[in-house]
């Protein structure tokens, strides 16, 4: 069969009522609506008593997982990158630009099942894994293969991973190793661990009637979970349970503030994405905000834009919108606030101080600014906030 390089367009590509085509789809449809979602009334996760586990166990990693273990801590920031991996997999599915969704919970079940295979697929491109001779991965010349669960220890193996005369030819050709991962975003947990697949260590079963013989203890599938005893045989990674997995700021922020960022509109727009950028800037001062909660709360294409239009928006408050560019990342070093680097923005409110205030401040033409305190500029007229172009001078130095 000879593929041919150069397609032609269909037919219709070519009509210019094409064009007309996909404006009168845009016009009733509902996919990018903007839309609200209820407060889960459920955990994401479980970790059960069995599986429960600790940070900075002392652990010894066995001859046969070294060769996987070294693999990862050799990696550069290999610790940041995959827990940005796991993050990242599951902002992809909420796809809260156009779907507004901010919690695992407002996910469909069949977009739920798909998280595993989302994690591989940012875990395999995010570490350059190579494909396996029978498994996904290949690490460090070694087949090994990568399993999520947001249930701690509910990790489901197929058969061809580990050894087993009774499964034929569906039996795998070795006891392989397995990646096992697992995150809360309700609790801004998750865990690496790498494991060797036995026969013994997946669960088992009595079965029913008189003799109670013990068996295999498959689902549907004809997979199986690990046994609650083979979590001492977990080499977790990094120092097993992490409480740092990058903050889903949306789901941890106070309900009512949500509310009125979620809500806040225009008078001529009841459902304006940029007021509702404005509000998040405004109810979230001092803190990162990363550009998929501004693209879930505006619902629109431009993050940038709309946290530049913010800025425009705020100043007469008295409110910064602090980026990444320019004379920006110094100003916030002087404030004593987190830096923004690309895709993320901090707001704080400002007013005008003098020279001798102990407070951080920065100076730009000759005035002293610093953050404001608690009940400090609140009142209807409040002290227009700098305005930070790149080309002025900061302290009395370019930017």
């Amino acid at each position: 069969m000879t593929i041919q390089e150069g397609l032609p367009f269909p037919q219709d590509a070519a009509q210019a009522g094409m064009q007309e085509s996909r404006a009168l789809a845009a016009k009733h449809s509902r996919r990018n609506s903007f839309r609200t979602w209820d407060p889960p009334r459920e955990a994401m996760s479980k970790m059960p008593r069995e599986w429960r586990i600790q940070s900075g166990p002392t652990q010894h990693a066995p001859d046969d997982l070294a060769p996987f273990v070294e693999w990862f801590y050799d990696q550069p920031e290999a610790r940041e990158r995959f827990r940005w991996a796991l993050r990242d997999s599951l902002d992809e599915l909420l796809d809260g630009q156009r779907t507004g969704r901010w919690a695992y919970q407002h996910l469909t079940k069949t977009e739920k099942t798909y998280l595993g295979t989302a994690v591989e697929v940012n875990l395999t491109k995010e570490f350059a894994i190579d494909n396996g001779a029978d498994l996904d991965w290949s690490i460090a010349g070694l087949d090994i293969d990568c399993k999520f669960s947001k249930d701690l220890g509910g990790w489901e193996i197929p058969m061809e991973m580990y050894l087993c005369a009774d499964h034929g030819e569906r039996g795998g050709r070795a006891d392989h190793a397995a990646v096992v991962t697992w995150m809360n975003d309700d609790t801004s947990q998750w865990a690496a661990g790498i494991v060797r697949i036995t026969d013994e260590r997946l669960r088992w079963k009595r079965e029913r009637g008189a003799n109670g013989d013990r068996v295999r203890a498959y689902n549907r599938d004809n997979k199986r979970k690990l046994s609650d005893g083979a979590k001492s045989e977990v080499f977790w990674l990094w120092g097993g349970l992490q409480t740092d997995l990058p903050t889903n700021l949306l789901r941890h922020l106070d309900p009512e503030a949500r509310e009125r960022i979620l809500t806040a509109s225009l008078p001529r727009y009841p459902s304006s994405g940029q007021q509702r950028v404005n509000q998040l800037f405004r109810e979230v001062p001092d803190r990162l905000i990363g550009r998929q909660t501004v693209l879930t709360v505006g619902q629109q294409d431009d993050a940038p834009k709309r946290a530049r239009d913010a800025r425009k928006a705020l100043r007469p408050k008295g409110i910064v919108v602090l980026g990444h560019q320019g004379s920006h990342p110094h100003v916030a070093r002087k404030l004593e606030l987190p830096v923004p680097t690309k895709g993320e923005w901090i707001s704080t409110r400002l007013v005008p101080v003098s020279s001798d205030d102990a407070r951080p401040k920065f100076s730009l033409d000759g005035q002293f600014w610093a953050r404001a305190r608690e009940k400090e500029q609140l009142g209807p007229e409040p002290v227009p906030a700098p305005d930070l172009p790149d080309t002025r001078k900061i302290d009395g130095q370019a930017p």
